[in-house]
């Protein structure tokens, strides 16, 4: 298992979650990748999508479905302030992960502002990136919803 899903596997564990981190010969990169290689819907892909807040440069993390397309004034209007889609030097310096292996928690800078896509709660179980774009792990809406403290919001218009 690469470092970076060996990090996240050994963030899980601190928190109590008993899953397990899969890395796979193929990409997950995309939702679209991501949904192929488990063989689930690609709505129960949750993609964790950093932006950026335009007045403190801080973090915003959306978790969203893999079959939605995040709308940001949806964002924006929940949190109060303007944001613009984060490029990859400032996802990876704000969660230490590369874009398409972001996971939704274990990041190396506290991420206040977390909203969670409504559609993910439809599923039984859902999968996140790992720490890197091959690797995954299941989890409940419910316990992902509880471990990142983030509030449930539709991000679709």
């Amino acid at each position: 298992m690469s470092s970076s899903a060996q990090r996240f596997q050994q963030a899980l564990e601190g928190l109590g979650i008993q899953t397990q981190a899969i890395e796979l010969p193929q990409s997950t990169r995309t939702a679209k990748e991501a949904a192929e290689a488990i063989g689930c819907e690609i709505a129960q892909i949750a993609k964790s999508l950093i932006f950026r807040r335009l007045d403190t440069n801080r973090p915003v993390l959306v978790i969203a479905s893999g079959a939605n397309r995040v709308d940001e004034e949806v964002v924006s209007n929940y949190i109060g302030t303007q944001i613009t889609m984060a490029g990859a030097e400032f996802v990876r310096a704000s969660t230490g992960y590369a874009i398409g292996g972001v996971p939704p928690f274990g990041h190396i800078v506290p991420i206040n502002d977390i909203i969670i896509d409504q559609d993910l709660l439809k599923y039984d179980v859902v999968w996140a990136a790992a720490g890197t774009p091959r690797s995954v792990f299941p989890i409940s809406p419910e316990k992902l919803v509880e471990v990142v403290a983030g509030h449930v919001r539709r991000v679709t218009k």
